[in-house]
């Protein structure tokens, strides 16, 4: 992940981060705050705080990235533990009361990361637009809503309820008006994209990997799908080209967070088993391509990550293909009335996918289903999002939209962390699953 010539820039605005994110509080302020936003209104200072956001969402064990995955994995039972002198990852991997919010650092860690997350890039939406080049402008602020969407989409996975801005003393939304929220933020992004097109000096100050209108669009049919906007969701996704990929890349400087923490010690998680956490009725085929593609087998333990934690500098897809098509096949198969034959033939895309047919590689190589009542159709585009998109962070969501047992997943929400509640008096009641 270079940070090509803003790269000063950049190092400044990341220390002040660094020492911004010391507290759980969401008031981000330090005493050289007026010597930042002199340097961050302009365009170059902008893009440091961008390409920062980015820095601070995808690197390292305390990333979005690694507690969304991890969180995730641990509570859907995709994962088991390797170590239990990992304490925040044992205490998931136990799941119930045993994720203990005074102590637990993933908490705390996803907690305040999308926190930050969100506060940078409202840094630069609010300082953007300022900008003469309008075409630059607009690369930034597409790009870090790709980031501030994300974030509040993760809070609203994992706590039912999440704080309306940053600050002191902040008010709470419900998890669905988040939702509604990073919504907006995306239909933003892709309103001043069209009225002004991304400038490719912009798109050369920023990592490569991401493509940007199309992530645009793929959160778009994911939000819209998670807030029952069907017909929003179906339209969004037909914008996405398939044929291409989007991902946070990374380098041997800046290793893959899941390669880093998990895979290359052996000493934190790896996969359940091949069943991928899935009850016995839904489980992978034998033949199921996708299994050997996210699963290694080796030894001690025979089951090891594979797919986007292989190695240290394979990238992390924003959204996969597979994805996007599942979203058609349920927003088909949800509408009123349900169109069961177009959702059955967009879950078949998936079923029959070949992996050299994928962007990603991720295919499963399977003859198509034939006709499903709509509860079936649901349960096997279920089955198949749990398969396709394995390690995505993404189940525990499904999990509970799909309204599946609660004996399927360790809890349904986060507790908030003992640090917000001590510093927030809003700070709702823990759920008590």
């Amino acid at each position: 992940m270079k940070l090509s010539t803003i790269k000063y820039i950049t190092c400044f605005v990341m220390a002040g981060a660094l020492l911004m994110a010391t507290g759980c509080k969401k008031d981000y302020t330090d005493p050289s705050r007026a010597i930042q936003e002199r340097v961050i209104r302009s365009a170059a200072g902008l893009t440091g705080v961008a390409v920062g956001v980015q820095r601070a969402y995808a690197l390292g064990r305390g990333s979005s990235l690694y507690n969304l995955v991890t969180t995730d994995g641990f509570l859907t039972k995709q994962l088991t533990i390797l170590n239990q002198g990992n304490t925040a990852e044992y205490q998931l991997f136990l799941g119930g009361d045993q994720v203990n919010p005074t102590n637990n650092s993933i908490v705390l860690s996803f907690w305040t990361n999308s926190n930050k997350v969100i506060y940078d890039a409202n840094n630069v939406l609010k300082y953007a637009p300022e900008l003469a080049d309008k075409n630059y402008a607009s690369g930034l602020i597409a790009y870090v809503s790709i980031f501030k969407a994300l974030a509040l989409t993760n809070m609203a996975m994992f706590w039912e309820q999440v704080p309306d801005t940053t600050g002191t003393n902040v008010g709470f939304i419900t998890n669905s008006e988040a939702l509604n929220k990073a919504l907006g933020v995306v239909n933003n992004a892709l309103a001043t994209v069209n009225a002004n097109a991304i400038s490719a000096a912009f798109l050369s100050n920023i990592p490569a990997g991401i493509d940007i209108v199309n992530t645009l669009h793929a959160l778009r049919a994911r939000l819209s799908l998670y807030t029952g906007n069907y017909a929003q969701a179906l339209a969004a996704a037909n914008a996405v080209d398939l044929s291409k990929r989007s991902t946070l890349n990374f380098d041997l400087q800046s290793l893959n967070p899941i390669f880093e923490t998990a895979t290359s010690t052996n000493n934190v998680f790896q996969p359940l088993d091949s069943t991928m956490g899935l009850p016995p009725a839904l489980e992978p085929n034998l033949a199921d391509k996708r299994v050997p593609f996210y699963i290694a087998i080796g030894a001690n333990p025979r089951y090891r990550i594979g797919g986007f934690g292989a190695t240290s500098t394979i990238g992390w897809p924003l959204y996969l293909p597979g994805e996007i098509t599942l979203i058609k096949a349920e927003a088909y198969a949800r509408m009123t009335p349900p169109d069961l034959v177009n959702g059955l033939i967009e879950l078949n895309k998936v079923i029959t996918k070949q992996p050299a047919d994928d962007p990603f590689g991720v295919g499963a190589g399977l003859p198509p289903s034939g006709p499903l009542t709509q509860p079936e159709l649901l349960e096997q585009i279920y089955r198949h999002r749990a398969i396709e998109l394995f390690m995505s962070g993404l189940r525990l969501m499904d999990s509970r939209r799909f309204n599946r047992p609660v004996s399927e997943r360790k809890r349904n929400y986060l507790p908030y962390p003992n640090q917000e509640r001590n510093n927030n008096t809003n700070t709702p009641t823990d759920p008590a699953f």
